[in-house]
C-alpha cells in the first residue's frame, strides 16, 4: 500500500470535531468512528483501522514498532504478542489508578487502538505478507481479548472503552472494601464478639 499520505491523524480528528453535530454524516465522509462520552458531554473520535493506514502517523508507528523488533531477541510474532498483552495490562492498570476513568479513556483510547493496529501491520511487513484485511485475525492476536478488526475497529473500541471504565470502577469497589476492613472496631463490638465466643 502507498505510504505517501500527507494528512495526520490529529488533523483528521480536529476536522471531525469541527464538522458540527451531524456525527453520522461526518463518520460516513471521514472514515472515522465515534463514541459519545456521556459523562463528560464530549464526542471521542477514532479512525477505522483502514483510515489509520492513510495517515502519516501510520508509517511512523509501524516503523517504530519495527525498530523495537530489531532491538529485541525474541522472534517477531512472540515479541508482538508479549508486547500487546503487556501494553493492555499497563493501560488497564493506569485506568484503575486514574482519578477519572471517563477522562482517562477519552485521552488514551485512540492512541491504544492505533498502536495495536500498528503492531499487527508491522508484523505483517516484517514477515513479508499482506497487511491484515480484517477477514481473519493474525496469529499474534490469538490470545488477545478483543477482535481488533471487527466493525472496522468499532467493536475493539467499544469493548476496550467499557473495560477501561470497569477497571476504575472495580478498583474503587476494592478500595472501599479494603477501607471498611481496616475500619477500627468499636469496644461494644469487641465485647459482643467476646461474649459470643464464651458461649460456644
Amino acid at each position: 500500500m502507498s505510504t505517501s499520505s500527507t494528512i495526520s491523524l490529529s488533523e483528521l480528528l480536529l476536522g471531525a470535531d469541527a464538522a458540527g453535530h451531524d456525527h453520522a454524516l461526518t463518520e460516513k465522509n471521514s472514515g472515522l468512528q465515534h463514541i459519545h462520552n456521556h459523562a463528560t458531554g464530549t464526542i471521542v473520535w477514532f479512525p477505522t483501522w483502514q483510515k489509520f493506514r492513510e495517515t502519516t502517523d501510520w508509517s511512523e508507528a509501524v516503523d517504530g514498532v519495527a525498530e523495537d523488533f530489531r532491538s529485541g531477541s525474541a522472534p517477531v510474532e512472540e515479541w508482538a504478542a508479549t508486547f500487546l498483552a503487556a501494553d493492555l495490562d499497563s493501560l488497564l492498570k493506569r485506568a484503575a489508578a486514574s482519578s477519572d476513568a471517563n477522562i482517562f479513556v477519552q485521552e488514551n483510547l485512540t492512541h491504544h487502538l492505533t498502536r495495536t493496529w500498528a503492531v499487527g501491520d508491522a508484523v505483517a511487513k516484517a514477515a513479508g505478507t499482506d497487511l491484515p484485511t480484517g477477514s481473519t485475525n493474525p496469529s499474534i492476536f490469538a490470545d488477545y481479548p478483543y477482535d481488533v478488526y471487527a466493525q472496522d475497529g468499532g467493536a475493539f473500541a467499544t469493548a476496550l472503552w467499557n473495560d477501561v471504565i470497569d477497571a476504575r470502577r472495580n478498583r474503587a469497589l476494592a478500595d472501599e472494601v479494603a477501607r471498611k476492613a481496616l475500619k477500627p472496631v468499636s469496644r461494644k463490638a469487641l465485647k459482643n464478639a467476646a461474649r459470643k465466643a464464651t458461649r460456644r
